[in-house]
């Protein structure tokens, strides 16, 4: 009977000898087919995780199962389970896109007769079938990310990491990435697990998000749940006006603004109602927006910082595969 497309993780904790406490006793629960957002800043724990998951880092406590085999003691199964595109693509410069695929194809064991027609297939899935004859070191990012993508889709796996797969992309080559990984959950039940600094894609792709901070799990639900933890809209009125405050302050609690005055809206106050209110009084605004609550906001609130400007102590981790577990 074929394992669960699950990932499962319990109290894991990886530790560096010398160095942080990278990941520090984390739960989670993925299901099949369905996409979790796992957002942090640099240092966070994100792509510590991530290589754990995959087999390349050694829990230092805690399990992890991945399909239903366990990371440390059936580490070659998970491996023939999964599709891994990591921060880093290992792309040899001197061969083809095409050639790439057939490699990787010949090196997951497909048969000989189904390795053109995989890599013909891959290639026009990720868009590269114009570009599938030129040497890679010709490619641009955005191209070597989405034939790291096909890469990681030789073998068809069930459960797919991406870590942070659109890092330095342009919006076309990112929106082209996330339609395909959309499609792969969607239609062919590939569970992924997306770690990521985009805001925005998480916000768009992801079923569930998954906020770490210093190695920890602070918040974890869908989009719409977390977004709905932080607090209700807000209606912010151009220019300051006191008399322009004194209508809003009927429809919520005054909030800071830095371009004129805001409100968060109490009840079920609404913008129609404030637009009336305002015109009753012959009150002009030059700018009326109404900011809905974002996943920006969910992470400050979780975290007490943004996802820009955070210190780059993960990827010095990442960096230690060669070091020691602590004891």
């Amino acid at each position: 009977m074929e394992r669960p497309n699950t990932i499962e993780a319990e109290r894991l904790v990886r530790e560096f000898k010398k160095g942080p406490r990278a990941v520090d006793g984390i739960d989670l629960r993925v299901e099949p087919g369905e996409i979790y957002g796992f957002l942090g800043p640099n240092g966070a724990g994100k792509s510590t995780t991530v290589l754990m998951l995959t087999t390349l880092l050694p829990p230092t406590a805690g399990t992890a199962r991945v399909a239903g085999y366990d990371v440390v003691r059936e580490g070659p199964d998970v491996r023939a389970t999964i599709g891994a595109a990591l921060q880093e693509a290992a792309l040899d410069g001197l061969l083809t896109g095409r050639e790439h695929l057939r490699l990787q194809a010949t090196l997951q064991g497909l048969p000989r007769a189904e390795r053109p027609a995989r890599a013909d297939e891959l290639l026009e899935r990720v868009g590269l079938m114009e570009a599938a004859d030129r040497k890679v070191r010709g490619y641009s990012g955005g191209m070597k990310r989405r034939l790291d993508l096909a890469l990681a889709l030789v073998h068809r796996p069930r459960v797919l990491f991406l870590d942070e797969p659109t890092t330095g992309l342009d919006p076309q080559s990112r929106a082209a990435l996330w339609t395909e990984v959309g499609r792969l959950a969607r239609e062919e039940g590939v569970t992924v697990f997306l770690t990521t600094q985009y805001l925005e894609e998480a916000d768009v792709l992801a079923d569930r998000v998954g906020i770490i901070d210093h190695g920890r799990i602070v918040a974890e639900g869908t989009p719409a749940e977390l977004k709905a933890q932080v607090g209700r809209p807000t209606v912010e009125a151009m220019p300051a006006d006191e008399r322009i405050a004194d209508v809003l302050a009927r429809f919520g609690e005054p909030v800071p603004s830095a371009k004129g005055v805001a409100v968060r809206l109490a009840g079920d106050a609404d913008l129609t109602a404030i637009v009336r209110a305002l015109d009753a009084k012959g009150l002009l605004v030059d700018n009326l927006q109404l900011h809905q609550p974002t996943l920006d906001d969910v992470f400050l609130a979780k975290t007490g910082r943004s996802l820009e400007g955070a210190g780059d102590e993960e990827e010095a981790a990442s960096r230690g595969l060669a070091m020691q577990p602590a004891a």
